[in-house]
């Protein structure tokens, strides 16, 4: 009876503890898993770009890379924890274009419908 208390009670406590920190991404997001993570989404080294701008929001870590070859990329991963320990999600990565200028002698190669309605070309 009294092993069978003490069970229960560590297993509430386990649940507890998984619920309280289920929703921390800066917990369970470590820069280390982040950066193996993003390395294995874009089929790059480590060593070939870098990581900035991190915020953590929830169970979502959202960051900027910029590679050592001037490429720009948008991520986020989403972190949890498990019985098992930390579970991190793969990084999905998305390109950031320059944007392209406007200006108002476009030529007609670049010039569509909606920059002629506006006066644009």
């Amino acid at each position: 009876m009294k092993q069978t208390f003490i069970h229960r009670t560590l297993a509430s406590a386990l649940v507890a503890i998984s619920a309280l920190t289920s929703g921390c991404a800066s917990l369970a997001v470590s820069n280390d898993s982040l950066e193996q993570n993003t390395a294995s989404s874009l089929g790059l080294p480590k060593s070939a770009f870098t990581i900035s701008d991190r915020v953590d929001n929830g169970v979502k870590s959202t960051y900027t890379v910029k590679t050592n070859s001037g490429k720009q990329y948008s991520c986020y991963v989403t972190g949890t924890f498990s019985i098992l320990g930390p579970v991190v999600s793969d990084a999905i990565c998305n390109g950031i274009r320059k944007p392209v200028k406007q200006t108002t002698g476009t030529s007609d190669r670049s010039c569509n419908a909606l920059l002629k309605a506006a006066g644009k070309c």
